[in-house]
């Protein structure tokens, strides 16, 4: 099967995992931070961040979007001082913007790394239904994106959330329908490998 780009997390659901307890130890800011992480990465993953980052501003309120930021991120900078959800997600587009123009030759993102997973749309949104330790407005907010984003970039932030989410727990059952869903995406190994510290075992 055609994979995408890399076999871990990409996109915005990778930014997110920047903010973690002590994300200020990597910049003063957190645009600083995440143009440090993408001066280090091809311009691939870049694209990728763009690509997403774009996808939510084109389809999703600004509370809407914060509210997926704060689901993904352990320690999400304070509103009033990255600027809101929609400010916060154009701020990221024009990092990747800048970090792109110093490139002389961008190839675009073709192939898998373009599929949106529109024939995932029902699965996804199973899952985040199902994902009941997930605050109901954060299923709401992945419901959302799903619906008016791509299913694709919804699934990822699922995953991102349940990592960050306390007292989460999987089934076996629905760790492998997870997989499932992330196979059909052309995800890579360890994407959705992420939760399954979250599957209940004994």
């Amino acid at each position: 099967m055609v994979q995408r780009f890399t076999e871990f997390d990409f996109g915005v659901s990778w930014v997110m995992s920047f903010y973690h307890q002590d994300w200020y130890h990597e910049g003063p800011t957190a645009a600083d931070v995440v143009a440090k992480h993408l001066a280090e990465v091809d311009n691939a993953y870049v694209l990728a961040v763009r690509r997403d980052a774009r996808t939510l501003l084109d389809g999703l309120p600004s509370a809407t979007l914060q509210v997926l930021w704060d689901a993904g991120a352990d320690h999400m900078p304070s509103w009033e001082r990255v600027g809101g959800g929609t400010q916060w997600t154009r701020t990221v587009v024009d990092l990747c913007d800048a970090r792109l123009s110093a490139e002389p030759d961008v190839r675009p993102l073709s192939g898998a790394d373009t599929e949106d997973g529109a024939a995932q749309l029902d699965a996804v949104l199973t899952e985040i239904d199902e994902a009941r330790f997930l605050v109901a407005w954060v299923r709401a907010a992945l419901a959302d994106c799903a619906r008016r984003c791509t299913p694709e970039l919804a699934f990822r932030l699922l995953l991102r959330a349940m990592t960050v989410a306390p007292g989460g727990s999987l089934a076996q059952e629905r760790y492998a329908r997870l997989q499932a869903v992330g196979a059909a995406l052309h995800h890579g190994e360890f994407v959705v490998d992420s939760v399954e510290f979250l599957v209940a075992t004994g």
